[in-house]
């Protein structure tokens, strides 16, 4: 009797652990390369960010992974005849994460800010902005300065992302209230940020997860493994030399894409005083590193020869890559010859990489190759935001980094090449350039267009503000029952239709 009243007893137990356990929130654990930098979508720069932002933030327009543009917080869209005015008409039940309405006056103050405040990085990507209207509730207007080829992809990533106008007077970045299908919980630097379901999003019901947690891991080993161990749900960017290992694994699954940037060495030509330096000043010693690397064997010893090379900022089989620059050779006697023309017997400059293994190494690699040519390379190591932020104090002289893409070709360079790019960390400048990119923005015709980022390039390929290495594969790990994700393009994690089976 008394073993049958024990039997009872832990049978009612379990059945009472069971809706316990049903109602126990489900947390999608993501491993990041490297901690973001602000949570201001106004602000930020980072690829990682980018990832965050899209649980966080919703934006006005989307693409999917076959780069058309969709809507998203705008149901639809058209321009002008003249194309100087953009009409959208917006959702009517959306909601900022503080309860907030969204319409067109959010939709207005958010691009006014982005546009006009003093350090916004969107800035120059709504150049073209003239005034913005807000008829009605759902009518968004902008007028135009001029054609803009761009502005829509611009609105499909941070530009086009929306914050509670109530937020907007306060530090946005401790605390981001957006409208996206998860609201902010909590960060802690250099290890996680939370999110949590917001259940009054439009699409609710299309987001399995009750909170999402993105862990900062830059150790690509210990990323891997923290995924093997369940710690972790999925990962981005896993390291090439790690594919074959996670495929072979039947507890995981690997997914791939090339991505739409490029990556790069950035060198300092006219950004305060770490500019005064052979690197810096005088593009034959430029030309020399260039032709000192060969960005073949780049890919082979460091990624296992499954990034493609490359001397442009546009992916492979992009549309505007130049057939007229053709991906030098190394040659070692030319780079000697072009120092000794210079009057620099030896160069010694120091670069800047980020404090994960596979920057390590890439450094190391470009530091051994440059050394044969008689450039002896310092490696500088720290973690992504502050690389970035000492970047943009000019306080480098030469930093390895890359660009995620972006679906229009002024994404990939007039951010990075003109005088007034936002993110031109060197402060190159060519008035050239700048007019040539300037006129392709105001371009609709593909062909005509190229013919301007052509000519840039050509002018952009002597100087070499930027020294293109090569096209990176985007790799994606995950657990194996981790199903519906759908691989994008532009590198991002779209949580939507994620679940676990």
């Amino acid at each position: 009797m008394k073993l049958l009243k024990v039997a009872i007893s832990a049978a009612a137990l379990a059945l009472a652990i069971v809706p316990a356990l049903a109602q126990a929130p489900s947390t999608l654990r993501i491993g990041l390369q490297e901690d973001p930098d602000m949570l201001d979508p106004h602000k930020a720069r980072t690829f990682v960010g980018r990832i965050v932002f899209m649980g966080l933030c919703d934006r006005l327009v989307d693409i999917t992974p076959e780069l058309k543009l969709v809507p998203r917080l705008a149901t639809e869209w058209n321009f002008s005849a003249d194309g100087l005015t953009l009409t959208m008409k917006l959702r009517s039940d959306a909601k900022f994460h503080d309860g907030e309405a969204f319409n067109a006056e959010a939709a207005k103050a958010n691009l006014e800010r982005a546009r006009t405040l003093p350090d916004s990085l969107r800035k120059a990507e709504l150049a073209s902005v003239d005034t913005i209207e807000a008829p009605d509730a759902t009518t968004l207007v902008l007028k135009l300065k001029r054609p803009d080829a761009t502005l829509l992809s611009q609105l499909t990533d941070r530009a086009g992302m929306m914050l509670s106008p109530k937020s907007l007077s306060g530090d946005v970045a401790a605390k981001p209230i957006c409208s996206g299908p998860y609201k902010f919980v909590e960060r802690v630097q250099n290890d996680r940020i939370v999110l949590e379901k917001f259940k009054e999003h439009w699409e609710a019901d299309k987001y399995s997860f009750d909170r999402i947690l993105y862990r900062a891991i830059p150790d690509t080993t210990v990323r891997l493994a923290n995924l093997r161990s369940g710690e972790l749900d999925m990962l981005e960017r896993l390291a090439p030399t790690d594919v074959k290992s996670a495929q072979s694994d039947k507890s995981l699954k690997v997914e791939s894409v090339a991505n739409l940037g490029y990556q790069g060495i950035t060198i300092n030509t006219n950004n305060g005083e770490a500019a005064n330096q052979p690197m810096g000043k005088d593009k034959r010693v430029r030309q020399a590193l260039s032709l000192s690397i060969d960005r073949k064997v780049l890919s082979q010893v460091v990624f296992e020869g499954l990034y493609a090379p490359s001397n442009q900022p546009f992916n492979p089989g992009n549309f505007y890559v130049s057939a007229d620059l053709p991906i030098p050779a190394r040659d070692l006697a030319k780079a000697k010859a072009l120092l000794k023309e210079a009057r620099q017997s030896k160069v010694s400059v120091e670069l800047f990489v980020t404090n994960n293994p596979v920057d390590a190494q890439l450094g190391q690699v470009i530091q051994a190759m440059a050394q044969e040519a008689g450039i002896d390379i310092q490696i500088r190591s720290t973690e992504f935001a502050s690389q970035l932020r000492d970047q943009q104090q000019g306080k480098f002289q030469m930093s390895r980094v890359g660009w995620s893409g972006r679906i229009d070709p002024d994404g990939n360079i007039h951010p990075f090449a003109h005088s007034k790019g936002n993110q031109n960390d060197g402060k190159y400048a060519n008035p050239e350039v700048d007019k040539l990119l300037d006129e392709a923005r105001t371009i609709y015709e593909p062909a005509e267009r190229k013919k301007r980022y052509d000519a840039a390039q050509k002018i952009l390929q002597d100087e070499l503000p930027i020294i293109y290495l090569y096209n990176q594969t985007v790799f994606f790990a995950m657990r194996s029952n981790i199903q519906g994700f759908a691989i994008n393009p532009d590198g991002m994690i779209r949580l939507a239709g994620l679940k676990r089976s």
